[in-house]
């Protein structure tokens, strides 16, 4: 199986700007979700970026690097650059790995791009762990997925679903952030007419299934790391990779 990660960075994050040159452990962060990606089976990593700090970040790492515009509303808008500039063949798997994703697990990347590829008529696939405490349902930072017998995802939500309606806890996945989609439809993503549901939620993912197009969801059972979205998560980062 070939396919190319692509990991969309920025640098003006609204809760921890600069995030993605955070050091940790002597190297910018960014660097480190390289690294990971390269754990992979990946053929090919790309640093998307509009912010030359970032691209200044992974010089030394002998990483390819596609400067893109900086008026993108998602990592989603941003591969669709890069694919379209960088004649990415239509038939390739792209995974989005997010530039603020220094512990993610090369294997789930390759569960991703290997659960698309295997689906014929899915144009994305993502990952889904199940969730084991009530709060973590009730959270509507944690977003939840429904699928299918097949697999197939039915929605997204930042609300409890499904809804336990006889008892407190309810057979809940936690959908994990990472996406693999064909080349070929991230080059008509940005035809896609936008969503109520996903102006409603404020997920991305829903646009997809509002236009009637499939995604797999890949389930797994280990760790898959934590993102870094405020200064906390930086620390605990920190702490892991230090072995504390």
């Amino acid at each position: 199986m070939s396919f190319t990660v692509v990991i969309p960075a920025r640098y003006a994050s609204s809760r921890l700007p600069g995030k993605a040159v955070a050091d940790i452990q002597g190297v910018p962060m960014i660097a480190h979700v390289v690294d990971r990606a390269r754990e992979s089976s990946a053929s090919r990593v790309i640093v998307a970026t509009d912010d030359q700090r970032i691209a200044d970040a992974v010089a030394d790492y002998d990483c390819e690097v596609c400067m893109t515009r900086d008026d993108h509303e998602s990592g989603s808008d941003r591969l669709a650059e890069v694919v379209e500039k960088l004649d990415i063949n239509d038939d390739e798997i792209v995974v989005n790995v997010q530039g603020d994703e220094p512990l993610i697990p090369g294997m789930l990347i390759d569960q991703v791009a290997a659960a698309l590829e295997i689906a014929g008529d899915a144009v994305m696939s993502t990952a889904a762990r199940a969730i084991e405490e009530q709060a973590d349902i009730d959270n509507p930072n944690m977003v939840k997925v429904v699928f299918d017998r097949n697999g197939r995802a039915l929605y997204f939500s930042r609300a409890p679903i499904p809804y336990a309606r006889e008892k407190r806890f309810s057979n809940a996945w936690h959908h994990i952030g990472i996406y693999a989609y064909r080349s070929s439809f991230l080059k008509r993503y940005d035809q896609l007419a936008s969503s109520a549901i996903e102006e409603t939620e404020c997920l991305e993912q829903l646009r997809v299934l509002d236009n009637g197009d499939a995604i797999m969801v890949e389930t797994v059972d280990y760790d898959t790391g934590i993102g870094v979205d405020t200064p906390d998560d930086l620390e605990r980062v920190r702490r892991i990779m230090a072995g504390k």
